[in-house]
């Protein structure tokens, strides 16, 4: 660890509001001896680069290493905004050149977390709150869960505190559109806030879209029942999708969905288009942090073709 902390006036220890980046390689206990020297030598380039491509100087950051993961107190007057876009921009784009043509067991995944708030260095790493803070981000279960419902390629998932967020993206200093983050809550060990995700490349990390209101002119075209990744709950009871129809000819569909616990993001119906009248509820003992729980999905307008 690289560290320049002097003794402070009322307190052992320079006060200092910093910067914060932490970065960790998913699946890496899992890999073999082999595979994680590749990982350790990848992550140092990758970084470096990264720092490179935003105009951050990498040697003037004070780091904590260990292995697969990286914890940095970045110098006073660092670009925020360039750190959250071009930086993480340009670590996205250099792992997924580091693994083409890699077998899905030996590519690099990283979850990256950033914070601002007061760390200082002590005997054996850094203190204070803000370090603690962003390791409870970058740990959170709703991080992890975004790089793990990702799509292959997608080889990084980014979470901000409030403050960054708020500060940088929310105020329009980033080409990363504000859209683009899933505001989640953490509630890691003693830790309990907010914070915002995005996965470059994909819209894993935002929000599925939910409808104000049913289309004026429903789709010629019935429903299917819940399937594929979007429905993490368990299996509809009752009528299935393409129930009794009434007199005038228009299907009746009657869903009902009773689960625990949802953990992801679970749709009970996803259709392009609508016939008839859709009647269903649900019964949900909790919606999990960072879950989210959609009635009905329309995922087309226009005339559908």
């Amino acid at each position: 660890m690289t560290a320049n902390g002097t003794e402070g006036r009322g307190g052992p220890g320079a006060f200092r509001r910093r910067l914060l980046l932490a970065v960790d390689a998913q699946g890496y206990g899992r890999s073999d001896a082999v595979t994680q020297r590749e990982f350790q030598a990848g992550l140092a380039r990758l970084l470096d680069a990264a720092a490179g491509a935003a105009g951050l100087d990498r040697d003037r950051w004070e780091t904590q290493e260990a292995g697969d993961s990286v914890f940095a107190v970045l110098p006073e007057g660092t670009d925020e905004p360039a750190l959250v876009d071009t930086f993480m921009r340009a670590l996205d784009a250099g792992l997924r050149a580091f693994n083409r043509n890699r077998v899905p067991h030996a590519r690099l995944r990283l979850r990256a977390a950033v914070h601002f708030g007061p760390a200082s260095p002590g005997p054996n790493g850094f203190v204070d709150r803000a370090p603690v803070e962003i390791g409870r981000i970058l740990d959170s279960a709703p991080l992890r869960g975004a790089l793990a419902a990702a799509p292959d390629d997608a080889c990084l998932a980014v979470a901000v505190s409030a403050s960054v967020f708020h500060d940088t993206v929310g105020a329009e200093y980033t080409t990363v559109p504000a859209e683009a983050f899933r505001q989640v809550r953490v509630e890691q060990k003693e830790y309990r806030g907010d914070a915002w995700i995005w996965v470059p490349g994909s819209r894993a990390g935002q929000p599925a879209p939910v409808p104000d209101r049913p289309a004026e002119e429903p789709r010629q075209v019935r429903p299917q029942p819940p399937t594929g990744p979007e429905y993490t709950g368990p299996e509809p009871t009752g009528p299935g999708p393409t129930g009794p129809e009434p007199a005038g000819g228009a299907p009746v569909t009657r869903i009902r969905v009773t689960a625990d616990e949802v953990a992801g993001d679970a749709t009970v119906i996803r259709a392009d288009r609508l016939e008839g009248t859709v009647e269903g509820d649900a019964e949900v003992g909790r919606v999990a942090p960072g879950g989210t729980l959609i009635g009905l999905d329309l995922r087309s307008g226009g005339d559908g073709k």
